[in-house]
C-alpha cells in the first residue's frame, strides 16, 4: 500500500446519544438500576473506566449507530480509574454531552445487613469491617453526590419499587417511543391470541355477514368500513374505547411493559374486528405510537363463503 494513502477516521454525526451515569453506594441497588435500564433499551455498560465515557459517547454518534441511549455503571469498585470520574463529567459538559447522574444509598445498617445477606464482601473493605468500607466509599462519592440528578434512597424499597421509580424518571420524556404497538384482529371462531393483552369483543355490533352486498367483503373495503362506523353503537363504543387506551398506554410502560398487543375480536375476524382494528391503530398512530397491524383471520370466512 503507498505511503500516500490515509485512511479516514469515522466522522461523528454530531446528534449525542442520551447518558445516564449510574453510581452510589455498594449494596444499594445499582445492579437493580442497570438491569432496569437495559430492560427500558438502554445500552447498559456495567463497571466502566471513567476515562472511557467519552470515547463511548464518540461510538455511539458514529453514521449507522443505532444506539440513541445508554446507561452506564461508574462506581468505585475500581478506585484508580474511578478518580478520574469528575474530570471525565467536564468533558462531557464542555463538547455539549448531555448527560444525567442517578444516585443510589441506602442507610448504613442497611447497607450492612444486605451485605450479611449475601455473603458478599464490600469492595472497599481491604481486611476491615463493612462499616468502614461504607464509610470510605461515601467520602469517596461526595462530591459526586454533589452532581447527581436524582437521588434515590433505597433503605425502604423492594427492588420492584426501585424499578418503578427509575422508570417514571426516566421516561417521562420517551413513553411513546419505548412501547411498540400491535393492533390485531381476529374471529372468535378460530380461537383468541394466546399473546394479546387487552381483547376487546366487538361482536355486539351490527354484523355486515348479513347484509348480501357485503357478506363477501372485507372490512379494508369502504363499503363495510362505511356499515360499520356509521352505526350509532359503534360510535358510541368507539368514543369510549379510543380516551381509555390513550390513557392506559403510559402506565404499561412505566409498570416495565415495552410491547403491547391489542386484539379486537368479532365473529370469524373479516368485517367489524378488522374496521375497528384500523381505526385503532390509526388513532394510537396519531397520538406518537409505534404501531402495526395484522389481521389474523381476514380470509378464513371468505375462503368458505
Amino acid at each position: 500500500m503507498s505511503d500516500d494513502i490515509e485512511i479516514a477516521e469515522p466522522q461523528s454525526t454530531g446528534t449525542p446519544a442520551e447518558l445516564v451515569i449510574i453510581t452510589g453506594l455498594s449494596g444499594a441497588g445499582r445492579s437493580e438500576a442497570i438491569h432496569t435500564f437495559e430492560d427500558l433499551g438502554y445500552f447498559c455498560i456495567d463497571n466502566l473506566p471513567p476515562a472511557l465515557l467519552s470515547r463511548l459517547v464518540e461510538l455511539t454518534a458514529l453514521p449507522g449507530s443505532r444506539i440513541r441511549r445508554v446507561a452506564v455503571v461508574c462506581d468505585m469498585r475500581s478506585m484508580e480509574f474511578f478518580e478520574t470520574l469528575l474530570e471525565e463529567l467536564d468533558k462531557l459538559e464542555a463538547s455539549g454531552q448531555p448527560y444525567r447522574i442517578l444516585y443510589l444509598e441506602a442507610a448504613e445498617k442497611v447497607l450492612v445487613n444486605r451485605f450479611k445477606a449475601t455473603r458478599r464482601r464490600h469492595p472497599l473493605c481491604e481486611g476491615g469491617s463493612v462499616i468502614e468500607g461504607i464509610t470510605a466509599e461515601q467520602h469517596g462519592l461526595a462530591r459526586v453526590r454533589k452532581r447527581a440528578d436524582l437521588i434515590i434512597d433505597t433503605s425502604e424499597l423492594l427492588p420492584a419499587q426501585l424499578r418503578e421509580a427509575i422508570r417514571r424518571r426516566f421516561l417521562s420524556d420517551s413513553l411513546k417511543d419505548s412501547l411498540s404497538v400491535t393492533v390485531s384482529s381476529f374471529g372468535f371462531k378460530y380461537g383468541i391470541p394466546i399473546d394479546a393483552d387487552i381483547v376487546m369483543d366487538v361482536r355486539f355490533l351490527p354484523n355486515p355477514f348479513y347484509v348480501a352486498r357485503l357478506r363477501h367483503k372485507s372490512g379494508l373495503e369502504p363499503a363495510v368500513k362505511r356499515f360499520v362506523l356509521e352505526r350509532d353503537e359503534t360510535k358510541r363504543f368507539m368514543d369510549r374505547w379510543l380516551p381509555l387506551l390513550a390513557d392506559l398506554m403510559p402506565s404499561y410502560l412505566i409498570e416495565g411493559k415495552h410491547h403491547l398487543s391489542i386484539a379486537l375480536g368479532c365473529t370469524g375476524g373479516m368485517h367489524r374486528s378488522v374496521v375497528l382494528a384500523e381505526q385503532t391503530a390509526d388513532h394510537l398512530r396519531s397520538l406518537g405510537y409505534d404501531i402495526s397491524v395484522t389481521h389474523r383471520d381476514i380470509r378464513k370466512d371468505a375462503e368458505r363463503l
